[in-house]
């Protein structure tokens, strides 16, 4: 049997131990915040003790003739990723959660999957590291690729724990630690409206009048800085309105998990306080990469919960054509969420970002830091003397790059070291699993990175 541990709290020495494939299975959302949905996740164990290190998660390809090629590609990256935390990983914990479609079973898509997750281990055996424990866990069941036992592994799969009534949903209640739905419900937040066609039509509408004003003078030059002015002042004006209007309480739907609707009224209300050409006109103005990255700097405090609020509720206006605009929102509600202390929500707001844009240099340099561990006050530091720099200066004056300079120096100094869940695994026995992380950004103008 496997045992695997894991801390409660970061500053406690107590550890929960995971005695079960089952147990472990359950343990992931509420170690990731979220049911990570349609995914590879990938974990990285440490030392004799197994303890949990570097994380990926990445969307599940659909075609898989690209299996090969992202499986070599993640392994290359957590191993880099660890190695430059302190040390290369002594094993892998991964994991396939996909839920099945169009009148499959879960035991088919874990039939189907067995190549990635072939794939998954041969690409870390040629790097000398050796993958523990290969689970799929798919319509409420798990399987395990590696254990050959059917007395503990069956065909037909083992069913994932109740809600609630687990070892780690137990030490996650005790410590505060919230699931957050599955993945789907956290990006639907973030993606843009589809409900109504009348309603999304009249904000593209509201988009084309304010690209058609706006981009000629963001690009031209002459009226940029007048155009970056003018986006602050509307989206402070915004953040105050929604401050003004509390944001729903959270509801429940089982026990250690918030639902779907956790957002859901909150995002409504949101919507409704927020006009059609009042919206367009600060998404095409954040397009701009020095109007956003001062837009950045509302990060903590009194402004962190209403500028994350209208981020969001931003990016959910992108529609249609104007779509590649949500990158800009998106990457500010990551940053926010991220500043915060809400990682779950970080993680899904710069994967999406990311998806649109891979070549977002501001998110690119988000999500790396994040993923490597960083503290995120080395960035929010060097945020704060921009803005006390800038004061009384002209834009023009100000540094177009401070902030990708400042979030490159984040990505390259190593965080205080963080104290990391600790798994025990029995040296004769087959062995460990783990946790994960997240991806995903497109400008709208050509100022846009």
């Amino acid at each position: 049997m496997n045992k695997h541990s894991e801390p409660t709290r970061p500053a406690d020495e107590q550890q929960v131990t995971l005695r079960s494939p089952a147990e472990l299975a359950d343990a992931l959302p509420f170690l990731m915040g979220f049911h990570p949905s349609d995914s590879v996740v990938l974990v990285a164990l440490h030392g004799d003790e197994g303890r949990f290190g570097g994380r990926l998660r990445l969307g599940i390809p659909r075609a898989p003739r690209e299996w090969a090629p992202v499986a070599g590609q993640l392994a290359a990256c957590l191993v880099e990723g660890s190695a430059r935390r302190g040390s290369p990983p002594d094993g892998i914990v991964a994991f396939l959660c996909q839920d099945p479609q169009d009148g499959d079973t879960g035991r088919g898509v874990r039939d189907r999957l067995y190549p990635l997750a072939q794939l998954i281990r041969t690409s870390f055996g040629r790097l000398d590291i050796p993958v523990r424990e290969v689970l799929c866990i798919s319509d409420g069941r798990f399987w395990s690729y590696c254990c050959p036992d059917t007395r503990c592994c069956p065909p037909e799969g083992n069913p994932l724990a109740l809600p609630g009534t687990s070892v780690m949903a137990a030490a996650s209640a005790y410590a505060g630690i919230q699931v957050r739905g599955s993945l789907r419900e956290m990006e639907a937040r973030l993606e843009p409206w589809r409900g109504s066609a009348g309603r999304a039509a009249e904000q593209e509408q509201a988009l084309d009048e304010a690209a058609g004003a706006l981009v000629p003078m963001i690009l031209g030059g002459g009226n940029r800085e007048e155009v970056g002015e003018t986006t602050l002042r509307a989206a402070r004006d915004l953040m105050n309105r929604l401050g003004r209007t509390r944001p729903a309480a959270p509801r429940r739907e089982e026990t250690g998990r918030v639902g779907a609707g956790a957002g859901g009224d909150t995002d409504v209300t949101d919507d409704r306080l927020i006009a059609d050409d009042e919206a367009a006109a600060v998404i095409i103005g954040l397009q701009d990469r020095e109007t956003r990255d001062r837009a950045a700097q509302w990060m903590e405090g009194p402004d962190a919960e209403p500028a994350l609020r209208l981020w969001r509720a931003l990016a959910r206006r992108c529609v249609g054509a104007y779509s590649e605009h949500a990158v800009a929102p998106l990457t500010l509600a990551g940053w926010v969420a991220w500043s915060s202390g809400d990682e779950p929500a970080a993680r899904v707001a710069l994967g999406l970002a990311l998806r649109l844009d891979p070549s977002y240099t501001f998110a690119q340099l988000l999500h790396q830091a994040f993923n490597e561990g960083l503290d995120p006050e080395t960035l929010r530091r060097c945020m704060r003397a921009q803005n006390i720099a800038a004061v009384g200066q002209p834009a023009t004056k100000r540094p177009k790059k401070a902030v990708r300079r400042a979030a490159r120096k984040t990505a390259v100094k190593k965080a205080t070291p963080r104290t990391v869940p600790s798994q025990r695994t029995r040296p004769a026995t087959p062995a460990a699993r783990g946790r994960a992380a997240g991806r995903g950004g497109q400008r709208g103008t050509k100022t846009g990175k």
